[in-house]
């Protein structure tokens, strides 16, 4: 059973994050996002580069009323529809993840030319959009042009990622890192429809899915796992150190996904809870994988189905912890994969 990891590393040093990414996720690599090497390089801000009348003040802000908003706003739709329509790769790099948004992707992509598959991220479009303003300190969600700005914004940066991979001659995982869909329903959101987010959400796995990656979700809280199921998305990542019984909750969609060919990456290893990290070992990482997939199987799901379509991975990014407990994390992860590959005899 194979692992992966989230992405964020508490890294100051490019290198030696890629250097610990070589040593324990060297079948399926990723790029570490590293926000103590620079902000630009935090997730929520990762991706804004090259979106439209964008800048930066004391909260992540659209300038729609600057003169040049709809002057920027049709060339990015032209710009939009040449890459799409016509696969303008020259005009895609325009929309590249340049060095200072991230200092690790070159160094990723050496790692990739030796593995068969390799995991690329972006953030999620109902996160960016509920965190995004206008300049009036309105949310990006409740404004049609705006959701759309960063819906677009996100395929681009997708696909950039997935040309990018392929040229390794790896096939992309793209992961969209969804934490405020557990958010979803609630009071905060309440004229939200799931509809809106699953739609939004679409779009950008059917674009990763048509240009040859497969589509990933990651939620790192309680989330209700049938709104991103009906994506289309390949995979599902959760935060199964706390949250493994609310995937059960949905057994009825989550059999359909497998079946389907769906996978579940269980997110295990504690890494937003350090004092369950310090005190973590192999044993209760086997433990804790083992109760997880027992609330599936209690639902009637067959464990068969569940095994040969899982991943392991820790719960969720690991850079806002210590660089011992980060690493610790890694390592845990790679020892529960390797064990669950000799148990299950997956060569």
């Amino acid at each position: 059973m194979e692992c992966l990891a989230i992405g964020s590393l508490p890294y100051d040093n490019p290198q030696e994050a890629i250097d610990v990414v070589k040593k324990y996720f060297y079948n399926i690599p990723f790029w570490p996002q590293l926000a103590k090497v620079s902000k630009n390089e935090d997730m929520t801000f990762q991706f804004l580069e090259g979106m439209p009348s964008f800048f930066i003040s004391e909260n992540f802000s659209f300038d729609t009323e600057n003169e040049n908003f709809y002057e920027d706003l049709e060339q990015f739709y032209i710009d939009y529809e040449e890459i799409i329509g016509n696969n303008n790769l020259d005009l895609l790099e325009k929309y590249a993840i340049s060095e200072n948004f991230s200092s690790t992707f070159r160094g990723f992509l050496d790692l990739a030319k030796n593995s068969k598959l390799a995991k690329g991220q972006i953030v999620g479009p109902f996160t960016l959009a509920t965190t995004l303003t206008d300049k009036s300190g309105r949310c990006a969600i409740y404004d049609e042009t705006l959701r759309e700005i960063i819906i677009k914004t996100l395929v681009l940066k997708a696909i950039w990622q997935i040309k990018q991979i392929k040229a390794t001659g790896a096939k992309p995982i793209i992961f969209i890192d969804e934490p405020s869909i557990s958010q979803l329903g609630t009071s905060a959101y309440l004229t939200i429809s799931q509809e809106e987010v699953v739609d939004m959400i679409k779009e950008i796995s059917d674009a990763i899915q048509a240009n040859g990656g497969l589509s990933a979700i990651h939620c790192c809280g309680k989330c209700d796992w049938s709104a991103p199921i009906k994506t289309g998305i390949n995979i599902i990542s959760l935060d199964a150190y706390a949250y493994a019984q609310n995937l059960s909750i949905f057994n009825k969609d989550v059999d359909n996904f497998l079946k389907q060919g769906g996978k579940i990456a269980w997110g295990v290893v504690p890494t937003l809870d350090k004092d369950a990290l310090e005190k973590a070992n192999l044993e209760l990482m086997i433990d804790k994988f083992d109760k997880a997939v027992k609330y599936l199987t209690k639902k009637g799901i067959s464990e068969k189905l569940i095994i040969e379509n899982s991943y392991v991975s820790p719960s969720c990014g690991a850079g806002s912890l210590p660089k011992e407990l980060a690493l610790k994390a890694m390592e845990l992860t790679k020892q529960l994969s390797d064990s669950l590959k000799e148990r299950y005899n997956d060569n």
